[in-house]
């Protein structure tokens, strides 16, 4: 078993690619025929997912979804102390978890063709963002 932190640099809002940044946190994979790794974000206002990786659209179009399904400026959100974006960015972390799981096998994740895991960047200004990776198998 195998267990590391990474800390993300600040990123803007929206969806960002951070495969290779996982990749690279944790070469035990390497060591691993047949596994799982869990990615795991400390954080209640981002969050992870496993989507698309080609098109930059679909990124574009899971902020424009989010943005209408949790926006900005409702009223009727109580929690609001750390602005506007707070509320609805905790919401959009409820939806798409805190956590991914990625299948090892021969030594690298078996994802599809077209897969890619995102930090779903929640907040106008998020800061640092911290990741623990935990690989297992054998």
């Amino acid at each position: 078993m195998y267990q590391h932190t990474l800390e993300l640099s600040a990123r803007p809002r929206g969806f960002h690619l951070i495969t290779a940044d996982i990749v690279k946190a944790i070469p035990e994979i390497n060591m691993l025929q047949t596994g799982i790794c869990q990615v795991f974000i400390q954080h209640t206002s981002a969050s992870l997912t496993i989507n698309e990786n080609a098109d930059p659209t679909v990124r574009k179009d899971f902020e424009t979804y989010f943005n209408k399904a949790a926006p900005e400026n409702d009223r009727d959100f109580l929690h609001n102390d750390e602005g506007p974006d707070d509320m609805p960015a905790h919401l959009k972390a409820a939806l798409l978890g805190s956590s991914v799981m990625l299948p090892i096998r021969n030594g690298r994740f078996a994802l599809g063709t077209w897969q890619g895991v995102y930090l779903c960047e929640h907040r106008n200004h998020g800061g640092r963002r911290k990741l623990v990776i935990t690989a297992w198998g054998e």
